[in-house]
């Protein structure tokens, strides 16, 4: 018999064609593979039709992720042999090109073999690893429109490149040192630049490291002068930095994290608790329980942890709250201040790509590694763009049933950052072949996402609210059309002119209705309170009828401060989670102003003893001012901040599981950026679950506003 199949997904530049073709002719099989625009092709013809069929999807090569299989019976030919036919031109891409994915085992080998070519060659990689999304300039995904263009393969490369049986058949970045791309250190020095680069790192130096999506910037992680320099240098006062290790063993040295997902092809920075002994400066991560740890996900990653020997700082490669520097002449000229050295090499990076983060299996921030892989939508959908949000901006495609969600952009204030936003969309709706028919946006006025999409020429434009996506993004992930949620988050623009971000919402993708929230206060100053927590700690004590200032702050400034709070002027309501966790985190003293977003809710999480187990007063309708006094009268009273932060947490999760319960669902929704809490999400999934409601979170896309995008595309696709 003969079959024609049709595959779907993430199949193509993967090395699915070679797989396919061992395949057959193990099986004995004849006919032809090809790539096409809407995936692989595959006729066979034999009498091993169905074995093959079922080995198919199961046995893919590790970056392939087969969505769909269809295949139809049809005429025999009698043809002899198995072929890799040439892609016909023409048709709309409905496949995706791969995530830039890890250094594989094999050419792990080949990296520290003496007697490989490739012997300590940084660019090594095959069809299961390598750069891929970050080095595309247009489809189909072939070398001359990767930024590999500029380099000819040697014939010991193109032999590779030709054969079906050789692992680096179609490897578009396939290259060796007489071919390839070269590493180099700025200023020169004699020798290998990575060894070279080492050596400098480990006499305290700040070196400039061009990655596969851009910039990082590297130092002796446990040389205290050097991490403090390069705090002090690169204007980030108290955000942890993340950090480079060898392996798993020198992870566990550091932290307790999780190492399926350190040593995954993504290799995302893995969040953990820090060990007491961790031999790194306190610098790295200060007043923090957490360290971000990262394996090597390149060959001069690699190579560069093995020539240290110890862990490294490894951040972003920017000026605090610019995107990561990712062209040569850029991160010179913006990393000259900062960086003592530079490690570079010449092979061009096309789009610009942060590290992932990860907690646990909880995603903090999706990019490399996972981008541009597409998510599944329960409706089928026009050709979309939906714009996101304003902080931890991402962007999304959508067509028919699948949705392509962005990499990390970051805050669109920033003009390089909204660059980066426009930039990106561009490039995508190429790959793609996508025209929007319609543009989703948030309901702000101000944000630059939703002014981009109402800019838009001859486009459909149409709003979702800020947290039915946060609700919607959860209820598509999980094919589920109906629940009642917990949407806690800093700040969210709603309908009634209101700042949202303690929300009760009940229904499904089309509409959702408000049926709790957080009482409302004021935001004294405006996003001045988001700067200041202090201001929202006056605010909640004004709220309840107390006017004494917390130790620490100035007695005026309090006076102005509840004034404007009660007046009212330049100082919207808010029902935010997160504006209240800022306030008990004044209250108990740990921050009375933040350098980052998030910052007093870190921390406030942070020094909580999870062994306590009493809680302060809060009701279901979550209004919060007798729990507030009951914080400041046990602060007052020298109660440890450990067991008040406890205290708070165990009232808001069990007052969110009452409300949530009383709405009488049997599917509970926890999502927004407050519940990356994971003290919260634990004892309020606890308390749902002792009631056997079934709660879903966010798993492949970030509980923050990372995931704002995809909800748009599913609230727009079920409308």
């Amino acid at each position: 018999m003969r079959v024609r199949a049709r595959v779907e997904g993430t199949v193509q530049g993967v090395g699915f064609r070679p797989y396919v073709h061992g395949l057959a002719r193990e099986l004995g099989l004849a006919g032809f593979v090809l790539n096409d625009a809407h995936g692989v092709l595959v006729e066979v013809e034999g009498e091993a039709v169905g074995r093959f069929l079922e080995r198919l999807p199961a046995e893919a090569p590790p970056l392939a992720q087969v969505e769909r299989v269809r295949a139809e019976a049809i005429a025999a030919t009698g043809e002899p042999g198995f072929a890799i036919r040439e892609s016909p031109a023409g048709g709309r891409p409905a496949t995706a090109i791969a995530p830039d994915t890890a250094t594989c085992d094999d050419c792990l080998r080949e990296l520290f073999d003496p007697a490989d070519r490739r012997f300590r060659y940084p660019f090594v990689n095959c069809t299961n690893c390598g750069p891929r999304f970050t080095i595309v300039r247009g489809i189909p995904y072939d070398r001359p429109l990767t930024t590999m263009a500029a380099f000819t393969m040697c014939a010991a490369c193109r032999a590779e490149y030709d054969d079906p049986s050789d692992r680096r058949f179609h490897a578009q970045p396939n290259a060796c040192p007489q071919c390839g791309p070269h590493a180099r250190l700025v200023p020169d020095a004699p020798g290998d630049p990575i060894a070279a680069a080492a050596r400098a790192l480990a006499g305290g130096a700040i070196v400039a490291v061009k990655g596969i999506g851009g910039f990082h910037l590297a130092c002796r992680a446990a040389d205290e002068r050097a991490v403090a320099t390069l705090r002090a240098r690169k204007h980030r006062e108290d955000r942890p930095f993340a950090l480079l290790v060898r392996d798993a063993a020198a992870a566990r040295e550091l932290a307790d994290v999780d190492e399926r997902a350190l040593l995954a092809r993504e290799r995302p920075i893995v969040l953990g608790r820090r060990r007491p002994d961790a031999p790194v400066a306190e610098a790295v991560a200060p007043r923090s329980r957490d360290l971000g740890v990262m394996a090597p996900y390149s060959p001069l990653h690699h190579l560069l942890a093995a020539d240290t020997g110890f862990p490294l700082v490894l951040t972003s490669g920017n000026v605090s709250d610019e995107p990561i520097a990712y062209r040569d002449d850029d991160a010179l000229a913006r990393l000259a201040g900062i960086a003592d050295l530079c490690l570079l090499h010449d092979r061009a990076i096309h789009t610009r790509m942060d590290d992932s983060v990860v907690r646990g299996r909880r995603l903090i921030r999706r990019s490399r590694g996972y981008v541009p892989a597409a998510l599944r939508l329960p409706g089928s959908a026009p050709p979309l763009l939906a714009c996101g949000a304003e902080l931890k901006s991402t962007f999304a495609l959508a067509r028919g049933d699948r949705a392509w969600v962005s990499h990390h952009i970051g805050d669109l204030a920033n003009y390089e950052t909204l660059r980066s936003f426009t930039e990106g969309i561009a490039h995508l709706e190429r790959l793609l072949e996508l025209e929007p028919e319609l543009v989703v946006h948030d309901l702000h006025p101000e944000y630059l996402s939703t002014k981009y999409a109402l800019e838009r020429d001859g486009v459909e434009t149409r709003g979702v609210q800020h947290h039915h996506a946060h609700f919607a993004a959860v209820l598509a992930e999980h094919r589920v059309e109906r629940a009642v949620g917990a949407i806690y988050d800093g700040t969210g623009y709603g309908p009634d002119g209101t700042v949202w971000g303690g929300e009760i919402l009940r229904g499904g993708l089309p509409e959702c209705e408000r049926i709790g929230h957080l009482r409302p206060v004021r935001m004294p100053g405006g996003e001045a309170a988001i700067r200041e927590p202090w201001r929202m700690a006056c605010a909640w004590l004004a709220e309840a009828g107390v006017s004494a200032p917390l130790p620490g702050v100035d007695a005026a400034r309090w006076a102005d401060v509840a004034a404007l709070a009660r007046s009212g002027l330049a100082s919207p309501l808010t029902t935010s989670a997160g504006r209240l966790c800022d306030a008990i985190a004044a209250l108990c003293g740990l921050r009375h102003s933040v350098t980052y977003e998030g910052q007093a809710a870190i921390e406030l999480e942070a020094a909580a003893d999870p062994r306590e187990t009493r809680a302060y007063p809060l009701d279901a309708e979550l209004d919060a001012r007798e729990l507030v006094l009951a914080v400041a009268a046990d602060v007052a009273r020298g109660v440890p901040v450990a067991t008040v932060s406890a205290r708070f947490h165990n009232a808001l999760a069990d007052a969110t599981a009452r409300a949530l319960l009383a709405a009488g669902e049997r599917v509970a929704v926890l999502s927004g950026g407050v519940f990356q809490n994971e003290l919260l999400l634990t004892r309020t999934t606890a308390a749902l679950e002792a009631a056997r409601v079934r709660v879903l979170t966010p798993r492949a896309l970030p509980a923050n506003d990372g995931g704002i995008s995809f909800g748009q595309a599913a609230v727009a696709a079920a409308r």
